[in-house]
């Protein structure tokens, strides 16, 4: 289904949370299943290729849940949201029980925010999978985050020595981790981590420098959507990122991006149609 090089694919956020940072979370619905079966509906309609679920709000100064309750929160909807669409279901978990029990009831990438570092064995359950993985560089410390209440949690005096060779490095030690439990080199898929421990300043010159990735050789996920570096940079509230979201997928796919993780799916999806047009052009 995917032909990395060809076309950009949308990946739509389904957020199981109560506290997300962009609002959308589902479980502020007391309908939360069919709440999120209509948006995977939704997305389906949309034109989006993939949906990623989550059960974990990773805003910069959340409060992480128990693997009891993100089970509680995704299997039901992963189950419900299976039965709905035909399009490929990616976890975003970082725990492989939660993985595990993903994949059984129809999930069929992982989704790993922490890049297989925080769970050892994440990457034995996506190499018994044969599953895709995305690999995100995450360098987010709680003490790095400073609040506001309007814009949100942003990283704050996060020092790198290269900003895009310390990333490339670090990422390449969670392929080797990847590679050493068994995961196809096919089914790595690279996420540089825009807005996970680093500044405003260091997501800009991220998305600017996204093509720096491209050497790695393998396909990259950019995920901007929303994010707290485009509210202060626009003086913006997450319900009002879309143009900003919209600026930053349309630079991220002329440097590169083979997939974007966005909130707002029908106009990404058309925005990068056009800017597939525009730099695929002869």
């Amino acid at each position: 289904m995917f032909d990395w090089g060809k076309r950009t694919y949308v990946m739509g956020i389904l957020n199981v949370t109560p506290d997300s940072f962009s609002g959308d979370g589902i479980l502020q619905r007391d309908d939360e299943i069919a709440a999120a079966v209509a948006q995977a509906q939704q997305f389906a309609a949309d034109g989006a290729d993939i949906i990623d679920i989550g059960g974990e709000s990773t805003r910069p100064g959340s409060t992480p849940v128990t693997e009891a309750e993100e089970l509680a929160r995704v299997i039901p909807v992963i189950e419900a949201v299976r039965t709905a669409v035909s399009l490929p279901i990616s976890v975003d978990t970082y725990r492989a029980s939660v993985a595990e029990a993903a994949l059984a009831a129809g999930a069929n990438w992982i989704n790993d925010v922490w890049g297989l570092r925080m769970d050892p064995r994440l990457a034995q359950v996506a190499a018994q999978a044969h599953c895709p993985v995305v690999l995100m560089h995450n360098r987010s410390k709680p003490k790095d985050v400073a609040q506001e209440e309007r814009l949100g949690g942003r990283y704050v005096g996060v020092a790198y020595d290269d900003l895009i060779a310390d990333i490339k490095r670090e990422l390449g030690e969670s392929i080797e981790l990847a590679r050493q439990a068994g995961v196809k080199e096919e089914h790595i898929i690279l996420d540089p981590g825009v807005g996970f421990g680093k500044t405003v300043t260091q997501n800009l010159q991220l998305v600017n420098q996204l093509d720096q990735f491209k050497t790695m050789g393998y396909p990259i996920l950019l995920g901007t959507s929303r994010k707290s570096f485009i509210g202060y940079t626009l003086d913006l509230p997450p319900e009002e990122r879309l143009e900003g979201t919209a600026a930053t997928v349309a630079i991220g796919i002329a440097r590169g991006a083979d997939i974007v993780r966005v909130h707002d799916v029908k106009p990404i999806v058309r925005l990068a149609k056009m800017t597939d047009a525009i730099i695929r052009s002869t």
